[in-house]
C-alpha cells in the first residue's frame, strides 16, 4: 500500500511541476513585453510580473521539481525492476531533457529578474511548447510501455511539434495584425 502513496505523490508533484513550467514561460513572455513598454506602464508592470514569477518559481516550480525527483527515485528504489524495462530508459531520457529545460528556464528567470530579456517574446512562445512536447512523450511512454508504439508516438510528437510551431507563427501574425 505504501508504494501506491509514493507513486501518487510522484504524480501529484509531476503535475504541479508542469503547471509551474507552463505558467512561468508565459510570465517570461509578459516580462519581456513589459520591458518594451513605455514608462509609467513599464514601472507598474515589471515589479508585479517579477513578484508573480518569483513566487511561482520559488514556491511552486522548484519545490515540485525537487519533490518529483525524490518521489520518482523512491518509486524506482521500491521497484528496481522498472529499470530493466526499455521504455523506462526512454522515459528517463525525456525526464533528463525536462530537467535541462527547467535549468534553462532558471537562467531565463534570473536574467528577467534583473531586467534583462535574453530572448524575444516570439522565441519564448516557441520555447513554451518544449514542456508540452516533453509531457506528451513522457505520458505516452508511461501509458503505452512500449518502444514499438513509441515510434508511432514519436512520429505523432513530431507532427504535434510542427503543428504547435505553425500555430505559434499564425498567432504571431494575428497578434501583430491587431
Amino acid at each position: 500500500m505504501a508504494f501506491e502513496y509514493i507513486k501518487a505523490l510522484h504524480i501529484i508533484f509531476v503535475v504541479t511541476w508542469f503547471a509551474g513550467l507552463f505558467y512561468i514561460v508565459r510570465l517570461f513572455i509578459y516580462q519581456t513585453e513589459a520591458l518594451e513598454r513605455p514608462e509609467p506602464e513599464k514601472a507598474i508592470l515589471k515589479p508585479q510580473l517579477d513578484l508573480m514569477a518569483n513566487r511561482l518559481w520559488n514556491i511552486i516550480t522548484w519545490p515540485s521539481a525537487v519533490l518529483t525527483l525524490i518521489f520518482g527515485t523512491w518509486v524506482l528504489l521500491y521497484r528496481p525492476a522498472y529499470l530493466q524495462l526499455p521504455f523506462m530508459h526512454a522515459k528517463l531520457g525525456f525526464v533528463a531533457l525536462l530537467y535541462a529545460y527547467h535549468i534553462r528556464c532558471h537562467f531565463l528567470y534570473k536574467a528577467l529578474q534583473k531586467g534583462q530579456a535574453k530572448w524575444s517574446s516570439s522565441k519564448l512562445r516557441l520555447w513554451n511548447e518544449g514542456a508540452t512536447l516533453l509531457l506528451f512523450a513522457i505520458v505516452f511512454l508511461i501509458v503505452l510501455k512500449s518502444l514499438l508504439n513509441m515510434f508511432w508516438g514519436m512520429l505523432g510528437l513530431v507532427l504535434l511539434a510542427v503543428s504547435l510551431m505553425l500555430a505559434t507563427k499564425w498567432y504571431k501574425k494575428v497578434r501583430e495584425g491587431n
